[in-house]
């Protein structure tokens, strides 16, 4: 019961900071760039406290079974179905271009690296967490080689995108996967070596494991706005479907064909059931911002969402009894 009211705490205190710096910032008129203080804290989580922290958790992880290969792909898998089943309600409900563009990436768009991350973090200890980074591996060149072209494509002033290849080299080259990429790697290479962990690691993971997703949550609430979930309460709702029934259904009916419960008392597939139903991510706001989508859209689904998690960590309790 502390872990889950710690883990809420850490959600609602992070947002609500990030949102009310942002009203007191426009009520005020204070000289701060909200975009601005979004990167740095954005940098400040992605680029140094989750690198060391997963490289820490890399270490001394159980990796030793083929299966954990299969964790790549599961993820990959669960992107791919949410923004195909986000596409198929778009054209039930009739929506138009730019909403259309919006709802795709609200379908695949997940938010795996902070809240998930968390979550694994305070239920499953080290262990868990540190197969997030398995599960996640793919998950920025999805987003930016596949996920914002197709978002593009349905702007007003959409143009020819570049070939596959090229975004997939983009994304390669982009540093926050890079630097996924090397601290999974130097995780990886430590733990084959025997070198032991020094003990004092375990103590640094449990402060700068929440403290990075405490900064994302910082950076979500400063872009909040509460004014459209009215508005698209219905599209909200039927993503929250896709999110939290639809995709964790399948991906974990695909976990338990490779034998994920079979590992370690089922820890990988407790992984993959608390990263596969996490809620729309904020980078689900990036691709309707910069092609003139429809933000509303976007924005409302998200909050929708997210706000369901209140009930959600509860059933992922529940649900973890019986894996």
């Amino acid at each position: 019961m502390g872990r889950l009211v710690f883990s809420i705490v850490i959600v609602v205190l992070g947002i609500g900071v990030g949102y009310m710096i942002q009203v007191v910032t426009k009520r005020k008129n204070f000289n701060l760039s909200i975009d601005n203080l979004k990167r740095k804290l954005q940098r400040s989580a992605l680029l140094f406290f989750n690198p060391v922290a997963i490289l820490g958790a890399t270490w001394v992880a159980n990796i030793q079974d083929i299966k954990i290969a299969a964790l790549p792909f599961m993820g990959m898998a669960a992107l791919f179905l949410g923004g195909g089943a986000a596409f198929l309600a778009s054209q039930i409900m009739k929506m138009g271009q730019k909403q259309t563009g919006s709802y795709i990436v609200c379908g695949g768009f997940t938010n795996i690296g902070s809240l998930g991350a968390l979550f694994c973090f305070m239920f499953l200890g080290e262990a868990g967490f540190a197969l997030v980074p398995f599960y996640k591996l793919f998950e920025e060149l999805i987003y930016y080689a596949i996920g914002v072209p197709i978002a593009k494509s349905h702007s007003d002033n959409s143009t020819r995108n570049p070939s596959l290849v090229r975004r997939l080299k983009t994304s390669a080259a982009d540093i926050f996967v890079v630097m996924a990429v090397l601290s999974i790697a130097t995780g990886v290479v430590l733990n084959i070596s025997g070198i032991p962990r020094p003990d004092v690691y375990a103590l640094v993971n449990r402060v700068f494991i929440p403290f990075a997703a405490f900064l994302l949550l910082i950076s979500i609430g400063l872009s909040m706005r509460f004014s459209s979930v009215k508005t698209h309460l219905k599209p909200g709702l039927v993503i929250a479907m896709i999110k939290f029934a639809l995709v964790p259904v399948v991906i974990m009916g695909i976990g338990y064909l490779f034998g994920l419960n079979q590992i370690d008392n089922g820890l990988p597939l407790k992984v993959v059931l608390i990263l596969s139903s996490m809620p729309v991510g904020f980078i689900a706001m990036v691709p309707p911002t910069l092609y003139r989508l429809d933000i509303d859209l976007a924005n409302a689904c998200w909050l929708i969402t997210n706000a369901a998690l209140v009930f959600e960590i509860p059933l992922l309790l529940f649900l973890f009894r019986f894996l």
